[in-house]
Order: structure tokens, then sequence, then C-alpha cells
């Protein structure tokens, strides 16, 4: 196992070497002079940003100092988010490279060969005069005296002046060729171009998406039918909110803006569904705090995720429990109309508290609707086997970062969104925070107010 987690460590920190190598590449060596300080300001700049992207990802399971840790998330994470970007955009840019270098070429060979002018080489009037003659030209003798010689004009020597006016010898077009100085300008101009196009892309997508999570989440309606669900639990309405992520980038204000969300929806019930946070109850405590003013007719409830795990799970749940939420450990409450379960997140296996679905599902009363409460989708079909309706989860973000939707697709039965697996249908949220860099892209964050409705209505 840890040569695995070797072989894991060694291929990734490979990738990043390589690709940070090929964005130095095209952005500081192909756009700046050797020796300037363009180039050394962005050699630098090509060793301290992933460096600093390192330390936000390790130092708070290092223990670091938390004050630390938010000096070097901000631009640690935010950076990984724009090499996302920018080398995304840099390979689109290869062709649009290509093709400005090739029209860079041809244009100064049709100057060369259509505009261009050469001295015009002395035509020999006399027979056996040589051009390179110099001095004084001496008088031509007259008609019939001695010494008198007839000019001679021949047709090949008319042809050879019209040919010297209107086409230029080769000599003539090769005589301004592009110099290796022209040649390297060209290049270094194409390469800026690409290189702030491929910049302005980037910063504006991950600004963008930057904005979006410090916004905060949007609320979407979903309506899920449900067979069992009886006439009085028609319309009963659900605030589904999952992978919060406090740390250190988003705090209370993010907490806030999430609880006056949720507020404005005036659910029936809350249900908090993992990763509610990226640190320790010590220092993320005060964060949390905004959770118990959220209001609901029945009450608000937790399950974990699998940061609660990395953050100190037992600690988490008595302090979600002193904010009022009650937490649902592998254990079902009776809600008017149905059944509401909750399972411990996967995570939770490497301590010995991992989802039981025995505990929670079992002895239950099977005319009963069920909605349980799990972190990750993956556990759907153990769902489908204890006969529940409704599983709500989270975990995927959706992808967060566009192109992630496809690997977050590899390992989850479903993104975002709802779905039907056998007589159990699974809705997934992509979560109101953000893990890692605080942007989304093409995954934009939500609360989502899931409206049981009754067949029976």
């Amino acid at each position: 196992m840890v040569v695995v987690v070797l072989l894991v460590v060694v291929v990734v920190v490979a990738v990043l070497a390589g690709v940070h190598w090929y964005v130095w590449r095209r952005l500081v060596r192909d756009t700046t002079a050797r020796g300037g300080a363009a180039r050394r300001t962005g050699t630098v700049a090509a060793w301290v940003l992933p460096l600093l992207s390192v330390g936000a990802l390790v130092s708070g399971r290092a223990g670091a100092p938390f004050w630390l840790q938010r000096v070097l998330a901000w631009p640690g994470y935010l950076w990984l988010a724009v090499l996302l970007y920018l080398t995304l955009a840099l390979v689109v840019g290869e062709g649009v490279r290509v093709l400005l270098l090739r029209r860079a070429r041809e244009r100064p060979s049709t100057r060369a060969v259509t505009g261009a002018k050469s001295p015009a080489r002395p035509l020999p009037e006399t027979v056996g005069q040589s051009p390179r003659a110099t001095g004084p030209t001496p008088a031509a003798p007259a008609r019939g005296e001695p010494g008198h010689a007839a000019v001679v004009t021949t047709p090949m020597a008319d042809a050879s002046a019209n040919r010297t006016l209107a086409h230029p010898a080769p000599e003539a077009v090769a005589a301004d060729p592009p110099t290796a100085h022209g040649a390297l300008s060209r290049r270094m101009f194409v390469s800026r171009v690409v290189g702030t196009g491929a910049a302005a892309v980037a910063l504006g997508t991950v600004g963008y998406g930057t904005y979006g999570v410090l916004r905060g989440p949007r609320v979407k309606r979903v309506t899920v039918p449900l067979a069992r669900l009886p006439r009085a639990a028609h319309g009963f309405r659900i605030a589904v909110v999952s992978d919060i992520h406090l740390g250190p980038i988003l705090g209370r204000a993010h907490t806030r803006r999430i609880v006056d969300t949720i507020n404005a929806t005036s659910p029936d019930l809350v249900a908090v569904v993992g990763d509610l946070v990226d640190g320790t109850v010590a220092n993320l405590g005060p964060a949390a705090e905004p959770l118990a003013q959220l209001r609901a007719r029945h009450g608000s409830f937790f399950v974990t995720g699998n940061h609660e795990y990395f953050s100190g799970a037992e600690e988490w749940v008595d302090h979600v429990r002193e904010l009022g939420l009650r937490p649902l450990r592998n254990e079902r409450v009776e809600i008017a109309g149905f059944d509401l379960a909750g399972v411990n997140d996967l995570a939770g296996e490497s301590e010995g508290d991992g989802p039981d679905f025995a505990k929670a599902l079992g002895d239950r009363d099977p005319a009963r609707a069920s909605v349980l409460l799990a972190h990750q989708p993956v556990v759907i079909h153990d769902a489908v086997e204890h006969g529940v309706d409704l599983q709500l989860s989270g975990h995927t973000h959706g992808g967060q970062l566009w192109p992630g939707n496809y690997l977050a697709a590899l390992a989850n039965p479903t993104v975002a969104g709802l779905e039907r697996y056998g007589d159990t249908q699974l809705y997934v949220t992509r979560g109101a925070g953000a893990w890692g860099p605080p942007v989304r892209v093409g995954a934009a964050s939500d609360i989502t107010v899931v409206q049981l409705a009754s067949r029976q209505a």
C-alpha cells in the first residue's frame, strides 16, 4: 500500500512539474529576453507559486497555525485554478500560434517578389567594353574615322534588360531575407499575443468562478414524488445543503449567507449532508456558529462527510449538537409521514465509525416512506437494498471546476441532480461551498429545496 501511495505521489509531482515547465516556457521563456528582469521575475514566480500551492494543501494536515493556513490558502489555491485554465488556454493557443507564424513567414516573401527593387546592372554599350571600366569615357570617333567601332545591339541584350527590370534576379530576391533577429521578433510577438490571450481567459474564468462562490449559493427547487408518502405529508419541504467547507478561506460570513438563504425558503426541515468543515473545532468553531440560527418546523439534521473525519469527527458531531442540529449517526427518526434516516460517511470505516444501514434502517415499518441522508452518492446500492425511497447526497460538487465533472462521473453514479435506481431515487446537490480553490466553473453552488409529493394527493 505504501508503495502504491509513493508511486501516485511521484506521478502527480511529475505531472505538475511538467505542466509548470510548459507554462513557464510559453509565458516566460518565449515572451521575454534572456537575462532580462521580466524573465527573472517570471522564473521566480514559476517556482514560488507551486510551493505556495503545496503549502496550502498540506498546512492544515500538518497542524500549521491557522493564521499561516490562511496566508497560504488564497494564493496557493487560486494558483491551482489559474494553472488549470491557463494550461487549457495555452494548449488551444498552440493552433493559433501555428497559423500566426505561418502568415508571418509568408508576408516577407511576397513583398520581396512583388515590391523589392534591385539596382540595375549596367548594360554594355560596345562589344568588348568591360563593365568594370572606370574613369572618363573617351570620345567616340566619328563614323568612318579610324578606330570607329559600330555599336552592336542584340535582341539578347534587350531581353536581358527587360528581365532585369521586370523580374529581379534570384540574388535580388534573396538580398533582403528575414534576418535571424527579425524571425526571433516575429516569434516573440506571436508568443506574446497567444500568452496574453491565454492569461486573459484564465484570469477571467477564475475571477468569475471565485465571485460565484463568494456571492453564496443560489436556491434550486426540485419536486420528488414518493409512492408511499401519505397525503398529509404532500408538499413537505427539505432544504438540502452540503459541502459548505468552512476553512481558511470560507468562514463565518459564508455560513451567515447560507443560513440566511435557507431561512428565506421557510423549509419544514433542514438537512446538512456532510463536509461542513476543513479544520478543527478550535479553528473553525466560531465560523460555524451562525448555524444555530437555522429555522425549520421539524428541526435541522446533520450527517458526517469524509472531510469531518479529516478534521475530528467526534468533536464536530458534539459541536453541531451544541448549535442545535441533530446528528444522525446510523439512526433514524420519525417525521410526519415518513422516516428520516442518516448514515455515517464511508471515510469513518478507517476509524470503526462507518455507515451501518441495518442499524439506521432495520426494523422499520416498510409501509412508511423513507428518506436517507448519506454524504456520498456511491452508497445508493445499499439504499436500494434497504428499500429507501429517496437518498439525499452531496460530495461531488458537480465537478466544481470544468472539466472536473467528467472525472467526478468516473467515481460517482450521479454527479448532480435527480436520478432513479430501481425503486429508489437519488438526488445529489452540487454543494454550497468549494474545496481547495474557492472557484466554481460550470457547477454553480446551490441549496436545494426538495419538495416531497404524494401520489395519493
